[in-house]
């Protein structure tokens, strides 16, 4: 049998031959910490002595925050600096713009090859046929220090994108329409690849577009098969040389999965969950207090063309704050030789520097209470850009509704725009004392705190005003600060209770340690969940902090103040009260291991 795009990868990487369910280690190519990340992962190489182990693979990228907006930030920055040239590591520093845009225009990872990040959309990289996988802090540590990583081999769902979009549909628009349809863990656990008369042709902006919204589908990484524009250009950029990678025609792959994009028009995402599409005629005439155009998803120099097309000629609506953020340096030069920023400036709109800002809480800031905003960014949790409400779309909507005032599409902008009072919001902030982490078992008992969502997103569980908080205990009082309902849960909890999550998907969303680290800070035993998100259950095994994935954790019928058992090598769930017992999913033997050692570091 034949074998799929990833499968060879990481054959390759291995030394072995692979199936999906199979636990190897892999070497890694490209090793990369972004500024908010990599203060953590400097402090898990220096707290275990770790040497690096080849600094030319081995980047920081200043991305996240690169204005340094806060006194914390400035100091991760110069912290990373500091380790960098003791180390001879190459920075990409505040001025250049998104790491996983970086790596392909820099040449430092071509077709075939591996990369790991703490950015969580480092399947950004698939774009032009390479493993990206975004992770925590210790796991990126250890690949600095190891060269490699540990990795299940995910199975592949073959995705064929059949018929021609419309003429007023992008990238953009094609991706929500895959997420719409595959929902927010469609990909949970898989690895895609992307077929069709469609994908074949698209740029090398297209396919960033989609491989990087995958991410938001739960999937482990994405991968389309490059073509020859891919190939030239990457042959442009490095000097290395590559071999590019094609599935076998004989592949095989867990489902194929056909969605059709004939006649597809715009698309947009409502306000709280990415995978909640609609055309966007159906929310047509919201206003709107401010758009922004950017992000790993949309920040390339094809999506500021395309934005400038519709904006000349046309002002930003009075009262409107257009935002752009290009995604790389040489993408904002290119830019600003060719008049697009001019004609930016000219139309009202406000051009940060390259970075990640907009999306996260970057140098032009985020929005407000009752702010509406209509961003071309991957993510629209509750809190990802602020406390306002986030609509996402592509470059072609999100500038034609700041030139209307109100949401709207590229062929129906109104002569006059909609007016309407700008709001303003504060931010709230409520610090408590952290409690004491208890002693990890085998078996353990404990209290059990139910919480019956899916898909509840690291946004939720930590928000990302905190992600500059390096100490462990202090993040304690931050769990669950920003999941509707559960705002005082690290006042109520006790050390030694134990997460039920009635629903799948728990931890979807970024890369970052805190989302666990905050509950081994507060004394939580261990979460179970129906499933977890790909990126948090690796985090939480790196950790030594115990996930267990229950499917049948339903019908223990579990009310909080429920006590429980839980046997971590056999999986068994007891309920206490009525001696009924579940079975879920035991410890792997790589996670056994990593739990009894006290973390993937230690």
């Amino acid at each position: 049998m034949g074998k799929t795009i990833i499968e060879k990868i990481i054959a390759n990487h291995s030394g072995q031959t692979v199936s999906p369910g199979d636990i190897i280690d892999m070497t890694i190519d490209t090793r990369v910490a972004r500024d908010f990340g990599g203060a953590n992962v400097v402090k898990n190489l220096e707290d275990h002595d770790l040497p690096i182990d080849d600094p030319n693979k081995t980047f920081f990228t200043f991305d996240c925050n690169p204005g340094g907006s806060s006194q914390k930030y400035a100091t991760n920055q110069q912290l990373c600096r500091d380790f960098a040239r003791r180390n001879g590591i190459k920075i990409y520093d505040i001025n250049e713009g998104i790491g996983t845009h970086l790596v392909i225009d820099e040449g430092l990872v071509c077709p075939g090859e591996t990369l790991v990040s703490t950015d969580s959309h480092a399947n950004v990289i698939g774009a032009i046929g390479a493993f990206g996988q975004g992770m925590g802090d210790q796991d990126i540590a250890h690949a600095f220090a190891k060269g490699k990583v540990w990795f299940k081999v995910p199975p592949t769902i073959k995705i064929i994108l059949s018929g021609k979009p419309s003429a007023s549909a992008t990238p953009k628009d094609v991706v929500l329409v895959i997420l719409k349809e595959l929902g927010a863990n469609g990909l949970l656990g898989f690895a895609s690849e992307f077929y069709g008369d469609y994908p074949d042709k698209l740029g090398l902006a297209g396919r960033i577009t989609i491989s990087s919204m995958t991410t938001e589908m739960g999937g482990i990484c994405s991968l389309f098969p490059p073509n020859e524009e891919i190939i030239k250009y990457c042959n442009n950029v490095n000097k290395k040389g590559f071999e590019p990678i094609f599935a076998d025609k004989d592949a095989e792959y867990a489902k194929t999965i056909e969605i059709k994009i004939d006649n597809l028009a715009p698309l947009i995402s409502r306000p709280g969950r990415p995978e909640d599409v609609v055309p966007v005629t159906e929310v047509q005439g919201k206003k709107i207090d401010s758009a922004f155009i950017g992000s790993c998803t949309n920040g390339r120099y094809e999506d500021l063309l395309l934005a400038t097309n519709i904006l000349s000629h046309n002002k930003v609506a009075p009262g409107v704050v257009l935002k752009i953020v290009p995604s790389t340096d040489k993408i904002w030069k290119r830019a600003l030789k060719e008049g697009l920023i001019s004609l930016f400036k000219e139309a009202g709109a406000l051009v940060g520097n390259a970075g990640c800002a907009g999306c996260a809480e970057g140098q032009i800031g985020q929005n407000g209470p009752g702010e509406v905003t209509v961003s071309t960014g991957n993510r629209n949790f509750a809190g990802k850009q602020g406390k306002g409400e986030v609509y996402l779309a592509s470059p072609a909507t999100a500038v034609a509704s700041a030139i209307a005032g109100h949401i709207t599409t590229a062929d129906n902008i109104p002569e006059t725009p909609t007016l309407f009072p700008i709001l303003k919001g504060e931010e709230k902030h409520k610090k408590i004392h952290p409690q004491e982490y208890t002693q990890k078992q085998i078996k353990i008992k404990g209290r059990v705190w139910i919480v019956d969502k899916d898909n509840v997103d690291t946004d939720m569980i930590y928000h990302n005003q905190y992600l500059t908080v390096t100490n462990t205990d202090e993040m304690a009082q931050y769990a669950f600060s920003n999941l509707e309902g559960w705002q005082d849960f690290s006042q109520k909890a006790n050390p030694g209770d134990i997460l039920v999550i009635s629903g799948k998907n728990f931890g979807c969303g970024s890369s970052r340690q805190q989302a666990v680290d905050c509950f081994k800070a507060l004394g939580v035993n261990m979460i179970i969940a129906k499933s977890f998100g790909a990126i948090y259950e690796r985090n939480a095994i790196n950790s030594g902090f115990p996930l267990m994935a229950a499917q049948d954790i339903g019908k223990l019928n579990l009310k909080n103040g429920d006590e429980i058992e839980v046997d971590f090598l056999s999986g068994e769930i007891k309920k206490l009260s009525t001696k009924e017992i579940i079975k879920a999913s035991p410890f792997s033997k790589v996670q056994l291991d990593i739990y009894q050692r006290g973390g993937l570091l230690e």
